[in-house]
């Protein structure tokens, strides 16, 4: 089996959760996101995307091949 690479995105938080909805909170601690200026590298998967399209305006997101 051949090693496969794996395309995934870097997220790193650029805005504050304070006064947003829970859900909100909680899906950037899910994305592994809890203070300003973390940056994840994560699979890109069709359910990290959704994740980060929900909370898009509080992440930049950088692709890797």
């Amino acid at each position: 089996m051949a090693d496969e690479q794996k395309s995934t995105v870097f997220v790193t938080q650029v805005g504050s959760p304070i006064g947003r909805k829970k859900d909100q909170r909680e899906t950037l601690v899910g994305l592994g996101l809890n203070k300003l200026h973390r940056t994840r590298e994560l699979e890109d998967t069709p359910s990290v995307r959704g994740m980060i399209a929900k909370v898009q305006h509080l992440v930049r997101v950088e692709s890797q091949g």
